[in-house]
């Protein structure tokens, strides 16, 4: 047991203390943003918030540019989410969870490749390109800013990117030293597969609580 937790946070020996606190705290919330999007719940964004930003700062230290512009992403889509998401269908009853349309598919492949190109760009303007680990990071980039963009329009397919890029984030945030983080996504990925089913269930029933 003792060398199995060696392992796992080996990456943390030179770390500062305020980071490790920094890190375990963000994804505190992070987590709970996740299960609150599983049950369709508004404090999603509130909970998200908190982390997203926590974690601009801590890739930006870390010099993780495109891990940075997408938890800055997050933080955008999240205050737009919170507006989505409380708009009525009628006086008693919130939008419902839906499929996306034929347009917003169209809009999430725009998405993946313009982001693709633009934080390609971004590493190449700081010279930052370092082999696998930045090719892998600017298309898990992508990927998550179309499952952002999905969930903020309470599109169920939201949850296929999430588990695509989780699955491809576990191994690479342990490779970049945040041990922490990687199990997080490990999590994220069995959240994301509970949530695709629990949205299923709820697919164009509009919610009066969205709190509940």
């Amino acid at each position: 047991m003792t060398e199995i937790f060696d392992w796992i946070f080996s990456e943390y020996q030179n770390t500062p203390l305020h980071f490790i606190i920094l890190e375990v705290i963000a994804i505190i919330f992070g987590f709970l943003s996740v299960l609150f999007s599983k049950k369709d719940n508004i404090l999603v964004f509130p909970t998200g918030i908190i982390s997203t930003l926590i974690f601009v700062y801590i890739l930006y230290e870390y010099g993780l540019l495109g891990d940075m512009m997408i938890n800055a992403y997050y933080f955008i889509m999240s205050v737009y989410g919170w507006y989505i998401w409380t708009r009525k269908v009628d006086k008693n009853h919130f939008i419902p969870i839906t499929r996306a349309t034929k347009s917003e598919h169209l809009w999430s492949i725009i998405i993946f490749i313009s982001t693709i190109i633009f934080v390609a760009f971004i590493y190449e303007v700081f010279e930052k390109w370092d082999g696998w680990v930045t090719y892998t990071d600017v298309v898990t980039t992508a990927i998550f800013f179309v499952g952002m963009w999905l969930m903020a329009k309470k599109r169920i397919e939201n949850w296929i990117y999430w588990i695509i890029g989780d699955l491809i984030s576990v191994p690479l945030y342990y490779h970049k030293g945040l041990s922490f983080t990687a199990f997080q996504y490990l999590l994220f990925t069995i959240i994301a597969v509970y949530g695709y089913l629990a949205w299923k269930k709820h697919l164009y029933k509009p919610k009066q609580n969205l709190l509940k």
